[in-house]
């Protein structure tokens, strides 16, 4: 059963932007630190930013600038806007939901930078 349903990936040349969208029923969203993870091939899952419910947002080093992750808490859904896109960038990036100890993941969605 996914409960977390990522939208938004695709190709983009190197200087590029996209917008990925994370919907998730109220029941996990309410109240959940929301973040976006990516992870490129062969590479381990890196944190890229996360958005407490009350809007504190925290941002891995090498998006800051670059990405803004926001949250519509009426529509229990989180965004991650992302400009200035690299070809490091490319991964399948991963919605997370984290509610205490647990964490619930969506499936991803494949963002390729490439000219």
């Amino acid at each position: 059963q996914v409960q977390l349903v990522e939208s938004g990936g695709g190709l983009v040349q190197p200087g590029g932007f996209l917008r990925l969208s994370c919907a998730a029923p109220e029941s996990i969203f309410e109240g959940a630190a929301m973040g976006w993870y990516r992870q490129a091939t062969g590479k381990q899952r890196e944190l890229v930013a996360t958005i407490t419910h009350s809007g504190n947002r925290n941002y891995a080093d090498s998006v800051k600038g670059r990405f803004a992750i926001s949250r519509d808490n009426a529509e229990n859904t989180v965004y991650l806007q992302m400009t200035s896109l690299k070809p490091e960038d490319t991964a399948v990036y991963y919605c997370n939901a984290r509610r205490g100890n647990v964490d619930i993941w969506g499936r991803g969605t494949q963002v390729t930078v490439s000219p």
